[in-house]
Order: C-alpha cells, then structure tokens, then sequence
C-alpha cells in the first residue's frame, strides 16, 4: 500500500446516494495546481473536514474525456482571449462504473459555470473512441439535443483532445461543496497524434454554490497552494499541439513546467511534458 492509499483508506466515506445533493450543476469553481507530495499533506490536513466518496469500495475512479471542439477552435480561442459566455462540449465516460455522458459547459459573465448532460451508450462511445469515428456517428438521437444546448450545433464540430487520468472526489460535512482531486494526467491530440503524460501533477478543483465559506482555503494557503488556472482542455490542446496560439497561456505553461521540474524524475512525467514551446 503506497501513502496516498494509506491516506486516502483512512478518510471516512460518503456514498453516492449521500452526495445526491451536492450536484452543483450551477457553481462556482477554483482551481489549483500541486505536486503529489503536497496532496498527500493536504489529505491529512483535510480528514477532519471532509468525506471522500466510495462506490462499491472504490475511492480512486478512472476517466476518459474527449473533448470537441469547431474546424476553427473556436471554443480553445474564446477561452484563451478571456471572453465570457464560453462553451465547452465533451464526452465523458468513467471507466469503472462503464457510465457515459455527452456535456456541454457554459461559463457566463459573473463566473458561474453551467453544466449539462445526457447519457449516452457505454460501449457505443468506448467503440467509436477506439476507432477512427466520431460517436456523433453512433448517437444520432443525441444531435438534437446538442443543437439546442451548443450554440456550434454538431455539424459545426470535430473531435479534438482526449485524457485520462484518476479523480478522487471530496465532500465536506457542510454538503455545501465538493473538492476533484485529479492525477495521472495524460493527453492525447487527434490532430497532431501527440501524447503528453503530465504524472506528478495533481489538479484541484474547488466547486461551491457561490462563495460559501470553504474549509479546504485555509489549508490550501497554510500549503502555500495558490489559485491556478486549468482547463485541461486548453491546457492539454496548448501542450500537444504547436500550431495553435498560446498568448496569455504562456505564464500558465511555464508555471507548470516549474512546478513539474521539482518532481523527481522517477516519479513524473516530466520529459515527455517539457516538450512543447
């Protein structure tokens, strides 16, 4: 048993059916980016606070996404240039409970984050992911509903990005939010055919209904983990792939690589990860 299983069998769990209500399908969300060793300090600090959900014993779920996005990126550039009332479309399967589901999120002006979706077949979409076809091939039940909740519509959009990697999920005993904790991140790009493995890097991301008051910001800061943007669409798409624009990226990019370059080399992804410019 390697620490972070340690740690992370000692923490008291909470269902599926007990989170029913922490949904937040309208939030707020904060991110932050940290190191495995600084994980492992937060989860101790945390175990007083928080539940970590269990499914059938399982604590750590494995995920797939593939995200699209239009022939012009045109969702990577609404987010790279700051502008509001973004979108995002993807399908999400996770890999353990053989569940998938096609989102679409809206971001608007006041930061809240709007997230919708539908089910789609299982072996339908893990069938068209491992070949050369869209799902959108396979769910043309779905193309309806995607018109009405994308403002591209689906014959505006490509698959571009895929990921994996493993989330531990959090509740507090406020049931007022919820705390992802991804890791093994890993990227691979449909257009360029460019994988990158970013192990070592651990994803934060903090969801609440507004701003309620939030155990986890105090040990956050006491760990001198600070608030850092990461969409792991645009930074996935931003690493994979050297034709597309980077601008106000750049600083984020460095900032990863800094934080990768304090991960032994044993432990990380780091040379696959210092690849892009």
């Amino acid at each position: 048993m390697n620490a972070l299983t340690d740690i992370v069998s000692r923490l008291r769990p909470i269902t599926l059916e007990q989170m029913s209500g922490v949904k937040l399908m309208n939030r707020t969300d904060t991110k932050f980016v940290t190191t495995e060793p600084m994980l492992l300090r937060l989860l101790e600090l945390a175990g007083d606070s928080y539940r970590v959900q269990d499914i059938a014993g399982e604590r750590m779920a494995s995920y797939h996404t593939l995200y699209y996005d239009t022939r012009a990126m045109e969702m990577y550039l609404m987010h790279l240039h700051g502008h509001t009332g973004r979108q995002k479309i993807r399908v999400r399967s996770y890999l353990g409970s053989n569940l998938s589901f096609l989102e679409v999120k809206t971001k608007n002006n006041h930061g809240r984050t709007k997230k919708k979706r539908v089910a789609l077949d299982f072996n339908d979409v893990t069938a068209a992911i491992s070949g050369v076809n869209s799902w959108m091939e396979l769910a043309q039940s779905q193309r309806q509903w995607v018109d009405n909740h994308l403002r591209y519509g689906t014959n505006a959009i490509v698959p571009r990005l895929e990921n994996n990697f493993e989330r531990l999920t959090l509740v507090n005993d406020a049931m007022s939010e919820r705390l992802t904790i991804d890791r093994q991140l890993r990227f691979h790009n449909r257009d360029t055919g460019r994988d990158i493995d970013l192990t070592g890097l651990v994803i934060i991301e903090l969801k609440r209904d507004g701003l309620q008051p939030s155990p986890v910001t105090a040990m956050l800061r006491r760990l001198r983990i600070m608030p850092h943007g990461f969409s792991k669409y645009c930074m996935g798409t931003a690493m994979t792939n050297p034709d597309v624009p980077r601008g106000r990226f750049k600083e984020r990019l460095h900032s990863i690589n800094r934080i990768l370059s304090g991960i032994p080399a044993t432990q990380s992804g780091q040379a696959k990860a210092r690849t892009y410019k």
